[in-house]
């Protein structure tokens, strides 16, 4: 029987004070938590006021350290165990966004997907697997779970923006290689970017192609194009 753990965390009401019309979830990275990626919304909301943003706490407190969450444990970094563990939390996370798309009448297509690190992971795993294709997902340093399972389970093909550090420290570039190389291969439409002397983290310029790649999908045009 599948497990379904309750998930919450920080969230931003459109700025225009409106019904949302866009959604944006942001997936935090292990050690994280929703506070660490909900800053990025009054920025994101300067060029897209009518979208609602929230940043959700993963559901399971940090095994390796004394604060923080966690989507699943790290502590084994096997190719098996990650991909028990994305499979062990995808159905609460879908369960999640079901119920954000729900709770604001949006359909799959106004939802797009940020994901920083294990956020990243979950974000790559679960976007593809989803019967109806949300609009987007960015991954900011983060790597493919399972790619070699994508071609035959992948339901919908979202395009994906992948942006990460050609020194990121903690997940080596060649994650980037690897999750573009397995996405195009399943059919994807894949955009990325290496950022220059980047370690394991999210630059201007990565949140510029970030927000650049929200206004397409979401068929906007920057304010100063409105």
């Amino acid at each position: 029987m599948t497990q379904i753990h309750p998930i919450t965390g920080p969230s931003r009401a459109p700025a225009s004070g409106g019904p949302a019309k866009q959604l944006v979830v942001m997936l935090h990275g292990v050690g994280a938590d929703g506070n660490d990626l909900i800053g990025l919304a009054p920025h994101l909301a300067t060029i897209m006021p009518d979208a609602a943003f929230v940043s959700p706490d993963a559901p399971f407190p940090c095994d390796m350290a004394p604060f923080g969450r966690q989507w699943f444990s790290l502590q084994d970094r096997s190719d098996a165990a990650l991909l028990a563990g994305v499979q062990s939390v995808a159905p609460s996370v879908n369960a999640f966004l079901d119920a954000e798309l729900e709770k604001h009448g949006l359909g799959p297509d106004k939802l797009v997907l940020i994901g920083f690190s294990q956020g990243t992971m979950i974000a790559l795993y679960v976007a593809p697997r989803r019967p109806v294709s949300i609009a987007g997902v960015i991954a900011y340093s983060g790597a493919m779970v399972g790619g070699e399972l994508l071609a035959a389970e992948t339901l919908s093909r979202p395009p994906i923006l992948l942006i990460h550090g050609d020194a990121d420290e903690v997940v080596p570039v060649a994650a980037f290689d690897h999750a573009g190389a397995a996405l195009q291969a399943a059919g994807f439409t894949v955009y990325g970017a290496k950022r220059p002397g980047l370690g394991h983290g999210i630059d201007s310029e990565g949140l510029s192609m970030g927000a650049s790649f929200l206004l397409d999908r979401f068929g906007l045009k920057p304010p100063d194009a409105a």
